[in-house]
């Protein structure tokens, strides 16, 4: 009986593992930069644990060491035919221009204006991106090839809506992954606006009054905001689904399986959290390689003063004005650290001379720096695959926000007291070089770094054993439905009690009504009898 009961476990075991290993997954990301860089990771994870993965990529990736890369999982490409991918390549340059108000004049390297972040033009971009899901729906080839690879599971990036129009076709369950910080999208989780700060308030968990209700306002602002983003993908969803059968972009993100978030306990505020909902934040964590040795020979000239990390995005780095260079030249002219700073050569401006312990390249290892034992300081955009690489090394940082999600990630920086942030427009040498060396100087800041550090790398799994671990989990139990409350399943209404509130207060009415005649009718006869008396 026992060497029959061993048997049957050995052959269930099999049968898992030839199942995990024949799991087929595609994974999916429509917008470019770091967004393509996570799913590349994600994606290789997954093939190296035995899944059979393919990637549906946009042709035009934006980083050459992407294609150099050896993948071991397939891709599918695509692109728009030439004429039409030339127009597409137009709006989106227009579009970029006009989501920070500059003109198609404007000088990036000569211009001392800093640009503003327009949720109008936003709102545009997210339009540009519907034509762009509504051609990729309309290719033929593309989604043939897809359906008749019968995926078991899709792995969506949740930044673009497309990707879940794209699963709806496609007829499969999917996971989505959010590259951002949890307030950024409304996925169902319970969310208190006593101590959940809604994305674009800036604030913390702890608000006074005023900071409630400031949070509660925002709350209706937010949801107008995410209405309007999705309302750009209708003609799409008109076009390619079937009247009676066509999704509503926000119901469809409560299908989601399960959702990875790009963030860790070290950094996010403590909330309330689903059991569909999975920290996997350090996904591209890998184990720190040597610096090349020019960039070793600077970093040792300057000896136990260390050095400073400067690496403020793809789309900020293009941004580096001529007086945003100039002030920030000025101000690590003023400390004894070297500088390493990723800025382009032909972006320099030519009348400005570059301070003694300055280093600039055009690209430079971010996260063998960032292990570095002689770095001080990183001076970040606040993008969140940073902050993580900053916090798994416990090197405090000097936030410099720009758009979308950062302003809101150097909050929490600065709640979690690893670093401090400094607007572009308020940017002066002097103020920004005894900002950086308060931070340099006074070890609270490393202290905290160090504590975000600990919580980290304290996880009984890695970030890339949760994704797999739960991967394996919804496979095998064929779905998530057993982690996701039945409230998905109920109308706002419902939900949030409206029903059983109108019924209490039409009970509580009719009760008041009801009082008010009884008590009329009993105190009717002491009534008549008062008047007879007094006649």
């Amino acid at each position: 009986m026992a060497q029959h009961r061993s048997w049957l476990l050995v052959s269930l075991f099999l049968t898992d593992v030839l199942f995990l290993e024949a799991a087929k997954i595609l994974t999916i990301a429509t917008m470019g930069g770091s967004h393509y860089r996570v799913m590349n990771q994600v994606s290789q994870i997954l093939q190296d644990h035995g899944y059979n993965v393919t990637n549906l990529l946009h042709e035009n990736v934006p980083f050459q060491d992407f294609e150099k890369e050896k993948l071991s999982y397939e891709v599918i490409t695509w692109r728009p035919p030439e004429d039409q991918e030339k127009e597409f390549h137009n709006r989106l340059y227009l579009l970029v221009e006009e989501l920070f108000n500059e003109s198609p004049q404007f000088d990036y390297f000569q211009s001392s204006t800093p640009p503003r972040f327009n949720h109008h033009t936003l709102v545009k971009v997210y339009k540009y991106f519907a034509d762009l899901c509504s051609h990729l729906l309309s290719r033929k080839d593309i989604m043939d090839s897809l359906r008749n690879k019968n995926f078991d599971l899709v792995f969506l990036d949740a930044a673009e809506p497309c990707v879940f129009l794209i699963a709806e076709k496609l007829e499969k369950q999917f996971v989505a992954f959010l590259p951002t910080q949890f307030s950024s999208m409304d996925f169902g989780l319970p969310s208190p606006l006593s101590y959940v700060p809604v994305f674009g308030s800036r604030l913390t968990d702890q608000m006074d009054f005023w900071g409630r209700v400031k949070n509660f306002l925002m709350f209706f602002d937010f949801s107008m905001k995410q209405r309007q983003i999705f309302s750009q993908y209708d003609a799409t969803i008109q076009e390619h689904f079937a009247e009676g059968s066509r999704p509503v972009l926000s119901d469809l993100l409560l299908k989601a399986e399960l959702w990875f978030v790009n963030s860790d306990f070290a950094f996010e505020f403590a909330r309330p959290l689903l059991p569909n909902t999975v920290y996997v934040g350090g996904l591209m964590d890998k184990p720190a390689r040597p610096i090349p040795q020019d960039l070793e020979d600077f970093i040792t000239t300057f000896g136990d003063s260390g050095f400073v990390l400067v690496a403020l995005g793809s789309v900020a780095t293009t941004y580096q004005t001529k007086e945003f260079i100039k002030e920030m030249n000025s101000a690590f002219a003023r400390l004894p650290q070297g500088v390493l700073w990723t800025v382009k050569d032909e972006h320099w401006p030519k009348d400005v001379r570059m301070a003694k312990n300055v280093k600039i390249m055009d690209w430079l290892p971010q996260a063998d720096l960032l292990a570095h034992p002689r770095i001080c300081l990183f001076v970040t955009h606040g993008g969140m695959n940073s902050i993580m690489e900053a916090i798994q090394h416990g090197v405090p940082m000097v936030g410099i926000p720009f758009f979308v999600d950062q302003p809101e990630n150097v909050v929490l920086i600065e709640a979690k007291r690893i670093g401090v942030s400094v607007q572009v427009e308020n940017l002066k040498a002097e103020t920004f070089a005894l900002t950086l060396k308060e931070v340099i100087e006074n070890k609270r800041y490393k202290s905290a770094a160090m504590t975000a550090r600990a919580i980290r790398r304290s996880h009984p799994l890695t970030p890339s054993q949760r994704l797999v671990g739960w991967i394996d989990h919804i496979l095998q139990t064929g779905g998530g439905a057993h982690l996701k409350p039945h409230g998905f399943q109920q109308p706002w209404h419902v939900q949030h009690l409206l029903d059983v509130l109108l019924f209490l207060l039409g009970l509580t009415l009719a009760t008041l009504w009801l009082l008010k005649k009884v008590l009329g009718w009993l105190l009717k006869p002491l009534c008549v009898a008062r008047k007879e008396k007094k006649a």
